[in-house]
């Protein structure tokens, strides 16, 4: 079959159609510098945070399709600092991240949800000391020149064997560990 187009209006009208119809294409982002990591916990009824200096961020993601989203972080588990040398020293410990032999965790996930509230939820992947088990990231999204994801998560420790033996006691350190986020983030 041959369309005719005989106006310049048809032939716009044409362009127009095809272009609304052709799909739209997640942009590729990857983490911008003051993007930041952390972690929050009790130890013995004292609250604590640290955050991760060395992490690396992917992201394909368009507001409009969430369901086509792609999200890759990929954590230096060395680089975990809490302002208390005794326990940053412990955290890289075996009864911990192990470091010596798991040098750094991952999260993945792909195809995001939109909740009404306007933010999104990324049903991920954590992999960490070796043992993958999936973790929710709630996350706020910022457009612009420079777009921001901001993220919440809470990651069971004993689940990945972080802090067993002697520091398996929830009442000493809860099991329950709070993830927050803030990557800033530029185009690919």
């Amino acid at each position: 079959m041959t369309i005719k187009l005989t106006t310049p209006a048809a032939v716009a009208a044409s362009l127009a159609a095809m272009l609304a119809s052709a799909p739209a294409n997640a942009a590729e982002y990857v983490q911008a510098p003051g993007s930041t990591l952390a972690f929050a916990s009790r130890y013995d009824g004292e609250v604590f945070t640290g955050r991760f200096s060395e992490f690396a961020t992917k992201l394909s993601f368009d507001p409009a399709r969430p369901e086509a989203g792609k999200l890759d972080v990929t954590i230096g588990l060395a680089s975990a600092a809490t302002g208390n040398a005794d326990r940053d020293s412990t955290l890289k410990t075996a009864d911990f991240f192990d470091v010596a032999k798991f040098a750094q965790a991952r999260y993945s996930a792909s195809g995001f949800r939109r909740l009404a509230d306007g933010r999104y939820v990324a049903d991920g992947t954590l992999e960490l000391r070796g043992v993958r088990k999936p973790v929710t990231l709630t996350f706020a999204w910022t457009g612009g020149a420079q777009p921001v994801l901001e993220g919440k998560a809470v990651v069971k420790r004993l689940d990945f064997g972080v802090g067993g033996g002697d520091w398996a006691d929830t009442s000493a350190i809860p099991d329950e560990v709070n993830i927050s986020t803030r990557v800033a983030l530029k185009p690919i």
